[in-house]
This record gives C-alpha cells, structure tokens and sequence, in this order.
C-alpha cells in the first residue's frame, strides 16, 4: 500500500507540528498528526466492527481525507489513504479476499487508483467530475487487470447522469465482482451548494446510490458496507448529504425506494414515512 519509508517519513515531520505547507494545497499543523492517526484508525476500526459482525455497516466521519495520498505522495488535503487502509486490513485481517470500493467524491480518487492499480482483488470504481483536479480518472484508465471503472463526469451534470452512469457502468460492475466488502469513499462535493466541483447532485441522489449499493451487499456480502468522508465543503450541503446517506444504511431493505434518481429529498422522507410504509423511521 504506503511505501514504508513513506509512512515512517510523514510520520516524523508531521511529529515537529510546525505550521507549514506539505504541498500546495496539504498544510500541516499542531493538530495534524493525531488527525492523520485517528482517521486512518477509524477505518481500521469500522472494518474491525462490520467484518466480525458487531455492526452491519458503517459511515466515519473522519479529516482529513485519504483518496488522493498514494503509495508515497501527499495531496489534496490528504496523508494516508483511509480507504485503502481500510481495504487491505479487511484482506489481511478478515480473509476479505475481494474487496470492492466506489468513490463518488466530486475529485477522481489518483492515490486510490495508483494503488490498486495492479490488483485484480480490488475493484475499484470513480464517478467524478473531468477534466477537474487531479487531472486523472480517464476512462481509458482501467488498471492492468480491468479492476479499474472511472466514469468522467461533465460540468454541471445532475443526479439524472449520475444515476444512468451507476445503473450503466459501476453498479453491474460491483455486483458481478461479488466482493466479500463494500467500501465507500464518500465524497459529498458534488452536492450542488459546494464551492469546490461544477457538479449537481443533491442529497436524495447520494441516498439513491448508497440504497443500491445496499442491495448488493445485502445480496453479495451480509451487507456489508464501510464508508468513509472524503471530500465535503459546503457544510449544509455536507450535512444534508451525510444524513441522507447515513439513513439509507440504516434503513431496512423495505424502505429503500427502487427507481428513483435526482429527486428531492421530501420524496424520499414521504415514502418512508411510518404511517405510510409502515416502517420505523431511522434515528441518526
């Protein structure tokens, strides 16, 4: 995953806690390096939690990110990357032996994909807003196994192109991957409020997506699920998205509502209303 030398060296500088760029957008301070720690942690933990069944799934709302940091490199706001941390401890710990990521963050996932690059035991699929920062997650880029999905989005595009390009390209692709784990690198600036991508969705389509990621779990691995905050700016935006997201884990199978895409969500809440569906409403 991380190269040692790598870890060992971030470590040691981020230990000084002298306020400083890492890179051009990767600044370090007091603080950084027990945040590093317990993000990276976090994903260890909720692997640990769903993986031996204490819990179906799970969502930490870890920063900093983790998406962007490869083999040996800061960026983008991140220094280790959670996910793949996440992924190889669910192999090495769990006997995990197919591991499936989507990442939805509004910025392709480059240290994700150069790490699993070579891997044919994780699958790894990006929805993402290109051309856009890192300048990577052409769809020509397919790893050398194929275990590779990136899906380039337009400026501007809304739930409607979201929802055709899982229901078109990623989700068939996770399923018939039959992964033991499905890991979410969930990124919310593609809501339409945040500052940081040209991309529309809204809180519903998040919803939307993490329900049907849900379905396969539950078909393919005991459903279970770990997704771990990437990116996220607009802090409405953010909560709105990660209370919808965080909803459609906790829900039962029921109340999940099978095709819709780009709706708002009062239609969401109105169909899993209890005195319409009959079903507990989920508490966050």
């Amino acid at each position: 995953m991380h190269e040692e030398t790598y870890v060992e060296a971030t470590i040691a500088g981020l230990q000084n806690g002298i306020i400083a760029p890492v890179d051009e957008d990767t600044h370090v301070s007091a603080g950084t390096l027990e945040a590093v720690l317990r993000s990276a942690g976090a994903a260890v933990q909720a692997v640990d939690e769903v993986m031996t069944g204490t819990v179906r799934n799970a969502f930490s709302a870890m920063r900093p990110p983790g998406h962007h940091a490869g083999r040996a490199r800061t960026a983008g706001f991140c220094f280790f990357n959670n996910i793949a941390v996440a992924a190889r401890h669910a192999q090495a710990a769990h006997g995990a032996g197919r591991v499936a990521i989507l990442d939805w963050d509004a910025h392709h996932g480059d240290g994700t994909q150069e790490i699993f690059w070579s891997d044919p035991t994780v699958l790894f699929c990006s929805t993402h807003q290109w051309p856009f920062y890192p300048g990577t997650g052409a769809a020509s880029e397919c790893g050398e196994h194929g275990t590779i999905v990136n899906v380039p989005l337009p400026a501007g595009a809304d739930g409607a192109m979201f929802g055709e390009a899982l229901r078109t390209m990623v989700l068939p692709r996770i399923a018939a991957f039959r992964p033991d784990l499905i890991l979410i690198s969930a990124g919310f600036d593609a809501h339409w409020r945040d500052p940081m991508s040209d991309l529309a969705l809204t809180e519903a389509d998040y919803r939307w997506a993490t329900e049907r990621l849900a379905d396969i779990a539950d078909r393919e691995c005991d459903g279970r699920i770990v997704s771990l905050l990437e990116g996220g700016y607009d802090l409405v935006g953010l909560a709105r998205s990660v209370e919808a997201h965080v909803t459609a884990l906790l829900e039962p199978a029921s109340c999940r509502i099978q095709d819709v895409i780009g709706s708002t969500p009062k239609a969401y809440t109105a169909a899993c209303n209890p005195r319409t569906s009959g079903q507990s409403p989920a508490i966050i």
